[in-house]
């Protein structure tokens, strides 16, 4: 692949680049979606609970912080 498909083009990245505009979201729809991160966010604080020391070792966090982060509620 040549090397010019590689480089970014800086107008693509730019901070200074306006954003689109979006279409507001339905009550009922941020609602559904706060759910389902709350949902998802327990679940992974469930996970991360019952991994086994050596595996959190190989992602860098200790029990401690394991523990701190599955006592948070889940709305954090």
């Amino acid at each position: 692949m040549p090397i010019n498909h590689l480089l970014l083009t800086r107008q693509a990245y730019s901070p200074s680049r306006r954003k689109e505009r979006r279409e507001p979201i339905h009550p009922f729809s941020t609602a559904f979606l706060l759910i389902a991160r709350w949902i998802e966010r327990t679940r992974q604080r469930h996970a991360l609970a019952e991994l086994e020391d050596h595996m959190l070792r190989d992602i860098g966090i200790t029990r401690v912080e394991t523990t701190c982060e599955c006592r948070k509620p889940f709305w954090r």
